[in-house]
């Protein structure tokens, strides 16, 4: 087996290990509660401990009922499709491990760690309300001007601008996109719309609406959380959902509570076959049918892209379909088509069914969620973490002496990397630690021990074939590390399978369990391979010693059996006697073949054949073995 010839500088490796992946982060986190400390004003800062998850740091707890303004029930569907809208609302305000599910017929509970604010709270409850307006134009996502410093500045989706805001009677509106309007902003977009001859009227984008455009950056995750909000009577400066592009629309000519019903399905051809291509078919009330023809007839006169129409929900654009040429509907059933799957076509017939509701939420409580029964789960786990680390220390003492010290070690290592790392994510994107997830680093203490184990032994093997400390080490880690990936490769594609194909608190575990899988495997390239290799240079080790765990009485060298009437014993050279620092070549097996050579050639010269050579070994073996019997007989006399 050829080793690896590369020169090794085990001491650079362990420093740069310690600097970049420990000092550094721990350094920036430090410097982070510094700068930006977590408190009751800045609860998502910096903390030097991790965030913890509703389970086990308590939180808040908000009974939401959806109501219907025209008393119409309120379906299963449009419940889920509400809970959607609810937890992109919570995931955008920087939210992370909260529970959102329904409760009965029209009650959602919405669990939260930590405090919450009023704010949070509106805006879970803002109702999600779906519209049907003209689209003026369409640009590129991205922003074509620097964003100024007015109140017109482009904001976050609750309506909270990044600059400067409106005070007072000032602020008036509540934007989706593109922060609060003034009320001279308000006032003329009022005239503008009112001097329009229609919706679709081009002269309704004002200067300020046209500033407003320009800034709107939809490549910017905070302009893609909607919430609504949006007046209806005014223009609006809005993004596609995806992201992919934004736009401006006119004021509000159909309301989503006009849509009896939507569904998808397969497209029917002119002829009526049934085609390959999906579709999502509407069903609009009477006054939506009335209110559809006008919008149609007028959008089948104008350009591209005026002769859209699009479809907002929670004030971002879901779908912003152009109608066909000639095409006017009457008969309040516009069927919609595109590129859609199955998938995406149910999606939105969904989100129409939603949308056709005047459904809206009312807090109906706020409760703080104890964290005690986490937290006495969360004793325990830790107490049984706790039992099973000082099993493997135990165990790594008992059956590598002092080598097993490098396994805590290592263990302390690997700790001390996902400790700074799960707390560096809790500031960086809002991770909490749930119990679940503290499972999962339980479970890696067995994982991360199991590298060290496998490396272990395969240099106890290179030992027990005669090779010294030092090849045993090199050659025994270029055997074992091929285990260690193959077994660290199942471990974390487990992990990320467990990740998305699961929700809640499986996730947690997943996470963390995938986290640490990478973490081992730095560790044992970059910590425990390169002290090892240090090790195998100390006299204590590299001699042997019986407190060592590489002892020639702990590792068992014995004379093995090879196979073809051939055994294996070390070499004479492996002996306990120091190395005075001069290279040592890679000690070859001595074999009973090569102590007493039999021989290849008959006493005529010619070569012998194979069954001829076996009898002459079998003859030379017996006379050995005669010999040694003679010398014993004569040592007995």
């Amino acid at each position: 087996m050829a080793t690896d010839t590369r020169r090794s500088r085990p001491v650079r490796t362990i420093v740069l290990l310690t600097i970049l992946t420990i000092l550094l982060p721990f350094g920036a986190l430090l410097a982070g509660w510094q700068l930006d400390g977590k408190s009751s004003d800045n609860p998502d800062g910096a903390s030097l401990a991790p965030g913890l998850a509703l389970d086990l740091q308590g939180g808040t707890q908000v009974l939401l009922k959806a109501v219907t303004s025209d008393g119409s029930e309120i379906t299963p569907e449009a419940m889920e499709e509400a809970i959607g809208v609810i937890r992109q609302r919570v995931d955008a305000n920087g939210v992370t491990e909260a529970e959102i599910a329904s409760q009965g017929n029209n009650q959602i509970v919405v669990e939260i760690p930590g405090e919450v604010d009023d704010e949070t709270v509106a805006l879970i409850s803002k109702a999600a309300q779906m519209k049907f307006r003209p689209v003026l134009t369409i640009g590129n996502p991205t922003p074509t001007t620097q964003p100024s410093a007015s109140p017109s500045a482009s904001a976050s989706a609750d309506g909270e601008g990044d600059g400067a805001q409106a005070d007072g009677a000032d602020a008036e509106q509540d934007a989706p996109v593109g922060g609060q309007l003034t009320k001279d902003e308000i006032a003329e977009q009022q005239k503008a719309v009112e001097a329009a001859t229609d919706p679709s009227d081009l002269a309704q984008i004002t200067p300020s609406v046209q500033a407003r455009f320009d800034e709107l950056d939809c490549t910017d995750p905070k302009n893609l959380e909607g919430g609504g909000g949006d007046r209806p009577d005014l223009p609006l400066v809005t993004c596609d959902a995806t992201g992919a592009a934004k736009y401006v629309l006119g004021p509000v000519e159909v309301d989503g509570t006009a849509i009896s019903s939507a569904s998808s399905g397969l497209r029917s051809g002119a002829n009526g076959t049934v085609t390959n291509e999906w579709a999502v078919q509407l069903d609009l009330d009477s006054e939506g049918t009335k209110l559809f023809r006008e919008s149609t007839q007028r959008l089948n006169t104008l350009e591209s892209p005026r002769n859209q129409f699009a479809i907002t929900l929670d004030g971002l654009v879901i779908s912003a379909p152009s109608l066909s040429p000639g095409v006017v509907i009457t008969d309040g059933r516009p069927e919609i088509s595109g590129s859609f799957t199955q998938q995406s076509a149910a999606t939105l017939a969904n989100q129409l069914n939603f949308g056709s509701l005047p459904l809206t939420f009312q807090v109906d409580g706020q409760n703080q969620i104890s964290a005690t029964l986490g937290s006495e789960q969360l004793q325990r786990g830790l107490f049984a973490g706790l039992i099973g680390l000082a099993l493997v220390v135990v165990y790594s003492l008992f059956q590598y002496r002092t080598l097993g010290l490098l396994t805590v070690a290592s263990l302390v290592v690997a700790a001390a990397m996902t400790y700074v790392v799960i707390a560096l994510l809790s500031w960086g994107i809002g991770y909490r630690l749930s119990l679940p997830g503290v499972a999962g680093l339980i479970v890696a203490i067995g994982f991360t021990a199991d590298s060290f184990i496998v490396y272990f032994e395969r240099i106890r093997d290179e030992l027990r074939d005669g090779r010294s400390l030092r090849l045993a080490v090199q050659r025994g880690w270029v055997r074992a590390r091929r285990t260690i990936y193959a077994a660290k490769a199942v471990n974390l594609l487990s992990a990320v399978i467990l990740y998305f194909m699961t929700v809640g608190g499986v996730r947690g575990f997943a996470f963390t369990l995938g986290l640490t899988t990478i973490i081992d495997v730095m560790v044992v390239i970059w910590f425990t391979h390169p002290v090892m290799e240090l090790l195998a240079k100390v006299p204590f080790f590299r001699d042997g010693h019986k407190a060592s765990g590489l002892s020639p009485d702990r590792i068992e060298v014995t004379p093995r059996y090879r196979g073809a009437g051939r055994i294996s014993a070390p070499s004479a050279a492996t002996s306990d006697a120091p190395d005075h620092g001069t290279p040592e070549p890679e000690r070859e097996l001595v074999t009973a073949q090569s102590v007493t050579p039999a021989p290849r050639t008959a006493d005529d010269g010619r070569r012998m054949t194979i069954a001829e050579r076996r009898a002459a070994e079998r003859k030379a073996a017996a006379g050995s073995a005669e010999a040694t019997q003679q010398a014993q007989n004569e040592e007995k006399h």
